[in-house]
C-alpha cells in the first residue's frame, strides 16, 4: 500500500477545510486535503450557501420586474422566466468557484486527494478511493473539518425529487404548484422565497412559535410580516406526524404542537429543513478514541485540539454556529496554532445572515438574551422610512436595532432587516470587535446619502437622541 507523509492532513475541504488547507501551506507546511467529493468546497460551495444565493438573486431580479418596476417607469410587459437557464447559471457559477478553488490548491502547493478518509492512528489515515483503490497517508497533525448533514425525519424516504433536502430543492426541474417546508430556519426561508416568487404556494411548518427562534424577537416579528407579505404561509407551534409519498408528491401530516385535530397538507415537493448534525459517522474515531458528544459533536479545546494531541477539528463538527465564514475563520486560526502562532477569534461578533428580501442580519446578543442574564441595556433603533438613500431605492422596509450597556455604552448587539442588511453588518461587526459604544458609531461620518446611515442614525438613539426621527 502506499505511503505519503505530510506536516497536516485536512480532512474535508469545505469552507473551513480548504481555508485550513491553504493557510498551512501558505504558513510553509506540505499540505494534504481529502474529500470524498471531486470538487472541494463542500456543502456550501456545491449544493448549499453560493447555489442557493444565485437562485435568490435571480427569483429576485424577476419578482422585481413583475412587482416593482413599473414605479420607475419600467414596464415589462410579457415577463416570463426560463428555469432551465436559471438553473444552467448556477451550475456555472457553482462550476467556476469550486475550479477556483482547485486553482488556490495548485498555487498553494496543496494536494488534493479524493476518496474517504478513516483513521488508522493519531497519526495516519486511509484513503479508499471510488475505485475500491487505497492508501495510507501519514502526518504530525490531522485536522478534521468534514462539515455537517441535514437533520432528516425517521422513517422518511428522501428522494431529492419529491421528499427533499435543500440539495433537491435547489436544483428542482420544474417549479412545484405546492410546496411545503418543515422548519422555520435560514435554509429553509431562502429557498421557500426563492420558489414563492417563482409562483410556487409555499406553506412552512415550524414546531416553535416563531420563526428563527434564535432571533431577536423584534426582529423575527417583522421578519415574519415581510415573508407573509411575499405570500409565504406559516403553521407556527405545529408538529409534523408524518410524511407519506404519493404518485405525484406527498402528504404532510400535522397536529398543533400542544395537542389537537390532525391535518393534511398535500404538495409537489415537502422540503426538510430541520437543522443540520455534525458530520462526524464512518471516520473510525472510535478507534483513536476521539471524544464526541450525544449529538456527534466533537469535543475541542479553546485550541481546536481534541483529547488526542495530534489531532484538531474545526467548523461544523464542533461546537459553535454553523456558518461557512465561522468555519473559515477557524481554519485561518488552526493553522497558525499549527505554526506556533496565537490567534483568536471573538464568538461574540460572527454575524449571521439570512438572505431573503429584505436580508435578515444580527451579531451580539439579542434583548431576550440580555433580559435573561440580568445585563441593564439600552435599545436604539431607527427605520429605513426615515433614511432617503432607502426612500430612492425604494427599499424602506426595516429598521436598526443597536443594544448598548446601560452604564458603560459598550455595543452588546445590532440586528438588522433591510434589503442591504448582508452588506450593513460588517459595520457592527467591526464595532463589536473593537469594544466600541453606541457613541463611537454615532460619531463616525457616514456618507451621505447612503443607507449606512441608518446605523448611525440607530446608535444616535441609543445614547442620545437620532436626528431624522
Amino acid at each position: 500500500m502506499e505511503i505519503q507523509s505530510f506536516d497536516v492532513i485536512v480532512i474535508g475541504s469545505g469552507p473551513a477545510g480548504y481555508v485550513a488547507s491553504i493557510k498551512a501551506a501558505q504558513l510553509g507546511m506540505k499540505v494534504a486535503c481529502i474529500d470524498k467529493q471531486a470538487d472541494p468546497g463542500g456543502t456550501c460551495l456545491n449544493v448549499g450557501c453560493i447555489p442557493s444565493k444565485v437562485l435568490l438573486n435571480s427569483s429576485q431580479k424577476f419578482h422585481e420586474a413583475k412587482t416593482g418596476f413599473n414605479t420607475h417607469g419600467i414596464y415589462c410587459d410579457g415577463l416570463r422566466f426560463d428555469l432551465l437557464q436559471m438553473m444552467s447559471r448556477k451550475d456555472k457559477i457553482v462550476s467556476n468557484l469550486t475550479q477556483g478553488i482547485q486553482y488556490l490548491f495548485r498555487k498553494n502547493n496543496v494536494i488534493f486527494i479524493q476518496g474517504t478518509a478513516t483513521f488508522l492512528s493519531p497519526t495516519s489515515v486511509a484513503i479508499t478511493k471510488e475505485t475500491g483503490d487505497s492508501q495510507t497517508l501519514t502526518a504530525s497533525k490531522i485536522v478534521i473539518a468534514t462539515g455537517s448533514a441535514p437533520v432528516v425525519l425517521p422513517n422518511v424516504n428522501i428522494d431529492e425529487k419529491v421528499i427533499v433536502t435543500s440539495t433537491g430543492a435547489l436544483s428542482l426541474e420544474r417549479v412545484p404548484e405546492r410546496m411545503v417546508i418543515i422548519g422555520g430556519g435560514y435554509i429553509g426561508l431562502e429557498i421557500g422565497s426563492v420558489w414563492r416568487r417563482l409562483g410556487a404556494q409555499v406553506t412552512v411548518v415550524e414546531y416553535m412559535d416563531t420563526i428563527v427562534p434564535q432571533m431577536d424577537r423584534e426582529i423575527s416579528a417583522a421578519f415574519l410580516r415581510s415573508l407573509k407579505a411575499l405570500g409565504i404561509e406559516f403553521q407556527l407551534g405545529t408538529r409534523v406526524l408524518g410524511i407519506h409519498r404519493q404518485d405525484e408528491g406527498a402528504t404532510v401530516i400535522v397536529q398543533p404542537a400542544l395537542g389537537g385535530a390532525e391535518e393534511k397538507l398535500v404538495a409537489g415537493v415537502v422540503m426538510l429543513s430541520m437543522g443540520r448534525h455534525p458530520f462526524s459517522e464512518g471516520l473510525g474515531l472510535d478507534r483513536v478514541g476521539i471524544q464526541v458528544d450525544e449529538r456527534g459533536v466533537i469535543q475541542i479545546n479553546q485550541n481546536f485540539q481534541t483529547n488526542i494531541s495530534s489531532i484538531y477539528a474545526i467548523g461544523d463538527v464542533v461546537r459553535g454556529p454553523m456558518l461557512a465564514h465561522k468555519g473559515e475563520e477557524e481554519g485561518v486560526a488552526v493553522a497558525e496554532i499549527l505554526a506556533g502562532q496565537k490567534p483568536h477569534i471573538n464568538y461574540d461578533a460572527i454575524p449571521a445572515i439570512v438572505y431573503t428580501h429584505p436580508e435578515v442580519a444580527t451579531v451580539g446578543k439579542t434583548e431576550e438574551q440580555l433580559k435573561a442574564t440580568g445585563v441593564p441595556y439600552r435599545v436604539g433603533k431607527f427605520p429605513f422610512t426615515a433614511n432617503s438613500r432607502a426612500r430612492v431605492n425604494e427599499e424602506t422596509e426595516g429598521f436598526v436595532k443597536i443594544l448598548s450597556h446601560q452604564q458603560t455604552d459598550e455595543v452588546l448587539g445590532i440586528h438588522i432587516i433591510h434589503a442591504d442588511a448582508g452588506n450593513m453588518i460588517a459595520e457592527a461587526v467591526i464595532a463589536m470587535e473593537y469594544r466600541a459604544s453606541s457613541e463611537d458609531i454615532a460619531r463616525i461620518c457616514h456618507a451621505h446619502p447612503t443607507v449606512s446611515e441608518a446605523m448611525k442614525e440607530a446608535a444616535m438613539a441609543t445614547y442620545s437622541k437620532a436626528i431624522h426621527i
